[in-house]
């Protein structure tokens, strides 16, 4: 909703701020104004004088205030399967988990989904995604089972409705029961928008069109699966160029590279970013840049399936959308995004003579900003300016941690994981003192470990 007439005011004051705007303005000490779920106003020194409904004033020295994290990829179900396979490539790991993925149902989806929004939330998350394809047969209303956790966290978010429809008898990975037929999971994607899709400025759940990849759907799905996103005007979201051998099943398969491929079936465009998108050629770069195609890039599960590293330098260079992505915690066992700020800086500067390929404004750009950019909301958040959504997070950096650094962006980035004092989201706060105010940590963790040995116990039973 838009700011009131007589709005409540939260003033945070004596901060660092680092706006992460088109000029990249920064404060040594400022403040900002939050009325209603609005950033009113930013800027140097102390707030404005005469403020009028001030129902909370925080001193906030020792911090730095930044937009809220964006998340542009995960998994929320893979929670409950954390540990498993963790000497695998993407296919291998895939062929090993499916089996136990398939027997999901919607008390795991929940709680795993309640596991995964707790970390991010506790880390600076604002706005979380969720790629959800895996919908076993007769396993309950999965989606509403994780729009509904996001709700009770607090965040904004999107869900991903995925789908798959190429199963092991069509020379897919995943077993045959747990896929949609095509018409069945263009329908039930249709439904999931039509339930849950908000379009408006302030929207906390928007729904994206998201069959899983060109290794597990039909080229089919593809293409009506984009149809339906721009009928409804949603965007569209899969994965896209991770391994070498997705490059090679593409060109076996559609006698064409994975980017020539999308392009084919209309997955190229300022609507749609892919997840990974390591292994792309110049060409490649080219082409999304020319359409506007955004990268959510995942560099702590890319080198945990040793996918490679992403151009990322080169996309940005190129003019790319780039956002941050966790990927599925059976990949990234931290489920964190704030420390893939670190992690994409250095591991994008792998090799000899790029210790410039990122820096740390780049790296927050790309887990705020960018983003806000891939998912469609950049006019809306990812930087703190007047008239933007009040979804910000107050770093602590007055600790042993980060106590002989004096920037503090590069503390935040180069430095160890810094504590969450608050972090709003819509104007509400979601962390207090590096804690959750909306749900019970605790009763989360007891879900998700119970959840998890069942769903071990379900799939050696199988």
């Amino acid at each position: 909703m838009a700011a009131s007439a007589d709005p409540q005011r939260i003033v945070i004051e004596n901060c660092s701020i680092a706006t992460v705007d088109a000029h990249d303005t920064e404060y040594a000490s400022g403040y900002i104004v939050v009325a209603d779920n609005r950033i009113e106003s930013v800027g140097a020194g102390k707030a404005p004088e005469g403020l009028t409904g001030v129902v909370r004033r925080i001193d906030a020295t020792g911090h730095l205030a930044t937009p809220g994290l964006v998340n542009t990829h995960h998994h929320f179900y893979q929670w409950i399967t954390r540990g498993l396979a963790t000497d695998h490539n993407l296919f291998n790991w895939l062929v090993a988990l499916y089996p136990t993925w398939a027997r999901i149902d919607e008390p795991m989806s929940r709680a795993a989904a309640q596991g995964s929004l707790a970390m991010l939330a506790r880390g600076g998350v604002t706005t979380a995604m969720d790629h959800h394809y895996v919908f076993p047969k007769g396993s309950g209303d999965l989606s509403g089972a994780i729009i509904g956790a996001a709700r009770e966290m607090g965040v904004r978010f999107t869900l991903a409705r995925g789908s798959m429809d190429r199963s092991e008898k069509d020379g897919g990975l995943p077993p045959d029961f747990a896929v949609e037929t095509l018409e069945g999971a263009l329908a039930a994607t249709e439904a999931t928008i039509d339930a849950h899709h908000d379009s408006s400025f302030d929207a906390m759940t928007q729904v994206a069109v998201a069959p899983c990849s060109p290794f597990s759907v039909s080229t089919e799905l593809m293409r009506q699966g984009a149809e339906l996103a721009r009928r409804k005007n949603v965007r569209l979201h899969t994965h896209g160029s991770e391994t070498v051998e997705e490059e090679q099943f593409c060109k076996e398969l559609f006698g064409m590279g994975p980017t020539d491929y999308f392009e084919s079936t209309g997955w190229l465009g300022s609507d749609v970013w892919m997840a990974h998108c390591v292994h792309m050629n110049d060409s490649d770069i080219a082409a999304f840049a020319r359409t506007g195609t955004g990268v959510a890039h995942c560099p702590s599960s890319n080198a945990r399936l040793a996918a490679g590293i992403a151009r990322v330098p080169d996309m940005l260079a190129a003019g790319v959308p780039v956002g941050l992505g966790v990927d599925g915690t059976a990949s990234n066992e931290s489920g964190e995004l704030h420390t893939e700020l670190r992690n994409a800086l250095l591991i994008n500067r792998l090799g000899a003579h790029r210790e410039a390929a990122l820096n740390a404004r780049q790296a927050l750009r790309l887990g705020t900003f960018g983003g806000a950019q891939v998912l469609g909301r950049a006019d809306q958040i990812g930087s703190l300016e007047a008239g933007k959504l009040a979804d910000l997070v107050l770093w602590k950096l007055d600790t042993l941690a980060h106590s002989s650094i004096a920037d503090p962006v590069t503390a935040l980035i180069f430095g160890a994981a810094a504590p969450v004092t608050l972090s709003l989201v819509d104007g509400k706060p979601v962390v207090e003192g590096n804690h959750l105010t909306t749900v019970d940590e605790d009763a989360i963790a007891r879900t998700t470990r119970d959840e998890a040995r069942r769903l071990a116990q379900i799939a050696a039973g199988a």
